[in-house]
């Protein structure tokens, strides 16, 4: 579903800014794959995410998503195809438009009609909304004409997740997706994250900082460094790993222990 095959990139070229932030990454990913990433800040891991989604365009290497090249193809274009969240819960919706009317610019925007961005939702269209919004079990289906700005962080990025997903793309980015939430919450969206993947069978990505989840989640785990994947475990190889395994072989293969205290505080 995703090839990556050796991506390089360098933000402020020449400078004393200059700072190489992916060098020569490599990763294939088959349809259906759950992927974990850990790594230190710095590690390469949002830009990898930048990358993919096309938020620049590498020096080098190439992308493709579904056997087709979109090394440079616009961001705006790889939208269609691809969902991502953020940590911060308020960058996947806009405030001042409804919960119908956010739910409806998603799903527009992701249909394969051409013209579908300047078409109407219908009324059948509102009743899925409605449906789809009832499982959060937040009572946001009784909301739908309340702007989205009046909604806590938890169900903002519960319904930015609905977003992503009601046409579900062909690769799913999950940036620390529950990090700014509490607990409770960030467990409830979690929740709903593992549902929804495994429904639709979408292969996904997600940057964590929890290494216990880093495990259990999914079916992959990577670690990177210095824009690299320093490790890429699954099977039962991953299955049989411990926390301290997966800190061992870090340090094996960056040289280095891995010296992010959020991420070695996480339970």
């Amino acid at each position: 579903m995703l090839t990556i095959h050796a991506i390089s990139k360098t933000f402020n070229p020449g400078t004393v800014n200059e700072k190489k932030a992916l060098s020569g990454l490599s990763l294939h990913l088959e349809h259906g794959d759950f992927v974990t990433i850990v790594g230190s800040n710095g590690a390469g891991k949002s830009t990898l995410f930048n990358a993919i989604a096309g938020a620049f365009y590498v020096d080098e290497g190439s992308i493709f998503l579904a056997g087709e090249d979109i090394t440079y193809k616009p961001e705006y274009r790889r939208s269609r195809e691809m969902g991502r969240l953020f940590q911060d819960p308020m960058r996947g919706t806009a405030p001042h438009m409804t919960i119908e009317e956010n739910l409806a610019l998603a799903y527009l925007r992701a249909s394969k009609n051409q013209h579908a961005f300047f078409s109407r939702t219908s009324k059948a269209d509102r009743a899925f909304f409605r449906e789809q919004l009832a499982r959060l079990n937040m009572g946001l289906e009784d909301r739908m004409k309340q702007p989205v700005g009046l909604l806590s962080g938890g169900q903002r990025q519960a319904l930015t997740l609905l977003m992503a997903t009601l046409v579900p793309p062909k690769v799913l980015l999950l940036d620390e997706h529950t990090a700014a939430l509490d607990p409770a919450t960030a467990e409830k969206v979690l929740k709903l994250t593992e549902e929804i993947v495994k429904e639709n069978h979408i292969t996904t990505l997600m940057v964590t900082h929890n290494m216990y989840q880093a495990l259990k989640l999914g079916n992959r785990t990577l670690m990177m460094n210095d824009g690299a994947i320093v490790l890429d475990v699954q099977g039962e190889e991953r299955a049989g790993m411990t926390v301290d395994d997966l800190l061992a072989q870090f340090r094996s293969r960056a040289g280095k222990a891995l010296d992010n205290d959020r991420i070695l505080l996480s339970e």
